[in-house]
């Protein structure tokens, strides 16, 4: 990848990131109080973001409440900021309000290989062994072989374990399969609590890594006794070229400094969105380079594999519990295979490229892809949360 001198900061308003009926939704917001050194948990009531931190002092306790909706709508709060201003304020800067990633204390989930198109992206990275100058020659041999086999199917079934079969004996079975049509779903923990960055701050990738891609996704928020009381956009940056080398190097791929992004805002499941409306959600994608380089990309929750409740199940019940609830990110039909720099090469991202995820139900996520070892250090775990909520006197 290239230098990261250029880094452009996205424009942000409150009509660019806010859900197209926001009026109508339960927004859940963190905002950074230069005061408190802190997070607070705070409601977007129009164009105004409201400090909840005296009713809620975090939001894994706010999706504890069985009236969390009402909360956020009407529960009195303390100070008030203007949406725009914080919008405006630079990401990281600690003596200036600005918002955060909308969860706190949730464990950080993540279910992969669960639309079929990225199933066998992640194929052709494995056989490459991580290389894109091999992809495009992989990638011809699997959509011979695999064709329209897996579409519609169901993991798991009958018609999986014939294709199973089919793919063992091309010799093309792999771990990536196994998940992505067997009986069991790929869940593993994707980044440390807290550790998530939201809507304006930079993302990280990591800088040996040259081949690369965002991973849009609808986020669930899932409360300890394993509920769904919200969704959230993120985006699951993916080293292609690392875990192609071996899926093992998964922790390696995945979790490094700001290589997970939330936001921006938690919507509440309530009577105008509930479990199927997250279900029909479509996402879009826009990368903008600084070199006029332009990607569209899209996907749709109604062509995943696995429903979102089997994904939950998977993660949280008798065999493991979260007793601060969880975040699931749902997986990504998203594979992006044209060719940006080299032919053959694929997609890759460079230093400075604007990444927008957005659904209209849920707003937009939007971020500057930087070196994780550039991108601003984490610094505030739990101890620090617990040390602004104490001197709040919010514990």
């Amino acid at each position: 990848m290239e230098s990261a001198a250029a880094r452009p900061r996205p424009v942000l308003t409150p009509g660019s990131v806010l859900p197209e009926d926001a009026g109508r939704a339960a927004l859940v917001a963190r905002v950074h109080h230069p005061e408190w050194d802190g997070p607070c948990v705070a409601a977007v009531r129009g164009e105004h973001v409201v400090d909840l931190t005296a009713v809620a002092p975090t939001v894994s306790d706010l999706m504890e409440r069985d009236d969390a909706a009402t909360v956020v709508r009407e529960a009195e709060g303390g100070q008030t900021w203007r949406l725009d201003e914080l919008l405006e304020a630079p990401a990281g800067r600690r003596d200036v309000a600005h918002l955060l990633s909308p969860v706190d204390l949730q464990v950080i989930k993540a279910a992969g290989v669960t639309f079929a198109r990225s199933l066998l992206e992640r194929v052709i990275e494995e056989r490459s062994g991580g290389d894109p100058a091999q992809a495009a020659r992989v990638r011809a041999r699997v959509r011979q072989v695999v064709g329209g086999a897996l579409d519609g199917i169901r993991p798991g079934s009958p018609q999986a374990d014939r294709a199973k079969e089919l793919l063992v004996s091309e010799g093309l079975w792999s771990q990536y399969l196994e998940v992505g049509i067997g009986p069991d779903p790929e869940v593993f923990t994707k980044a440390p609590v807290l550790s998530a960055v939201g809507t304006g701050a930079d993302i990280g990738v990591l800088g040996a890594s040259v081949w690369n891609n965002p991973e849009p996704e609808v986020v669930l928020v899932v409360d300890s006794r394993g509920r769904v009381r919200g969704a959230t956009l993120g985006n699951d940056v993916n080293l292609r070229d690392i875990e192609g080398r071996s899926a093992l190097l998964l922790s390696r791929a995945k979790d490094n400094n700001a290589s997970c992004a939330i936001g921006p805002f938690v919507r509440l499941l309530d009577e105008d969105f509930g479990l199927d409306t997250v279900r029909g959600l479509d996402i879009g994608l826009r990368i903008d380079g600084t070199d006029g380089y332009v990607l569209h990309g899209s996907s749709s929750m109604r062509e995943i594999s696995r429903d979102v409740l089997d994904l939950v199940a998977a993660t949280h019940g008798p065999h493991h519990q979260y007793p601060d609830g969880f975040v699931l990110f749902t997986g990504t039909l998203f594979a992006p295979t044209e060719d940006r720099q080299a032919p053959g090469a694929g997609f890759t991202h460079r230093y400075g490229d604007i990444v927008r995820i957005s659904s209209p139900r849920l707003g937009a996520l939007v971020n500057t892809v930087v070196p994780s070892e550039q991108a601003a250090p984490w610094t505030s775990g739990v101890r620090a949360l617990m040390r602004s909520l104490a001197r709040r006197g919010a514990l």
